[in-house]
């Protein structure tokens, strides 16, 4: 019996998320004001205040989110757990959670990540969808022939495709033929996980060149290859991966099954996690570390 904590990826924000745990906790007021210096601005007022507009973007939510979920998980200190994993950029987190990556390396690595990602793909060229109700084969299939890439495969029944978005448009439609129970466009300012963002995984690459990895001081299972890794050049190179390919969650999960882990802990705004877990296995205990 282990388990894990799992931390989520963009999509979880809300306004004003974190904020009580700022007035009250010295802990997670330390983290975001260490967050708000590694940044050289107050990302703090954007995560508190607003507007939504502005938290959503992905230069800000990214940062936004690690942060309060490292704020969160800092102020329960709870120990760490065998093993951790995130969803995107959930993985950063679990990299800071485990000690791998410093908090401000993550702030700035994340910062980086969201401004080559928005700059990658002129604004609108670009489209991220959710497809509900179909096997994911029939998916990949159809995202072939349309030139779309699978974003996300987060659950049974649930995929998540992106690329430019007359593409994503046409692959939609046929996705509706072929009997998906809904096609929905996701508020994201840009396409995540495809080959469009090759630019943003090249500028990520030199964004590396300059951080330290250390050793994850719980095992690290990868979205890349849904195992653990913990060498730090392999780490490195899964993170710059993840840019252009498929965020394999729901065979992450299946792999947590393998390996014995029997409680997970989500930790961060929202319970995305949570639900895609359950929707997954029976056979992992899932709870919430609520603000």
């Amino acid at each position: 019996m282990s388990s894990i904590f799992v931390f989520p990826g963009q999509g979880a924000q809300i306004v004003g998320m974190g904020a009580e745990l700022y007035k009250n906790n010295a802990a997670a007021r330390a983290t975001f004001d260490a967050v708000d210096d590694a940044l050289g601005e107050k990302l703090t007022d954007i995560i508190f205040n607003g507007p939504m507009e502005d938290l959503t973007l992905t230069r800000n939510v990214q940062p936004a989110i690690m942060a309060t979920s490292i704020a969160m998980l800092r102020a329960a200190e709870l120990p760490l757990p065998e093993y951790v994993a995130g969803h995107s950029l959930g993985e950063y987190t679990a990299l800071c959670a485990a000690g791998a990556i410093s908090l401000t390396d993550t702030a700035k690595l994340l910062r980086a990540r969201g401004n080559a990602m928005q700059t990658a793909v002129p604004v609108g060229a670009g489209l991220t969808s959710v497809v509900l109700g179909l096997d994911i084969d029939i998916v990949r299939e159809i995202c072939n022939e349309s030139d779309v890439d699978i974003a996300n495969d987060n659950c049974p029944g649930q995929v998540v495709i992106s690329g430019l978005k007359e593409n994503v448009d046409v692959a939609s439609e046929k996705l509706k033929s072929a009997g998906a129970r809904r096609v929905m466009p996701l508020a994201l300012s840009a396409p995540v996980h495809c080959r469009v963002q090759e630019p943003a995984a090249a500028a990520m690459r030199d964004a590396f060149a300059c951080v330290q990895i250390h050793t994850p001081q719980s095992k690290w299972i990868s979205n890349k290859t849904c195992s653990v890794i913990d060498d730090p050049d392999e780490i490195k190179n899964a993170l710059i991966y993840q840019m252009t390919h498929t965020v394999r969650w729901r065979e992450s999960v299946l792999e947590m099954v393998n390996l014995g882990i029997t409680d997970a802990t989500e930790i961060g705004p929202g319970n995305v996690l949570s639900g895609l877990i359950s929707r997954t296995t029976d056979k992992i205990n899932v709870k919430k570390l609520e603000d």
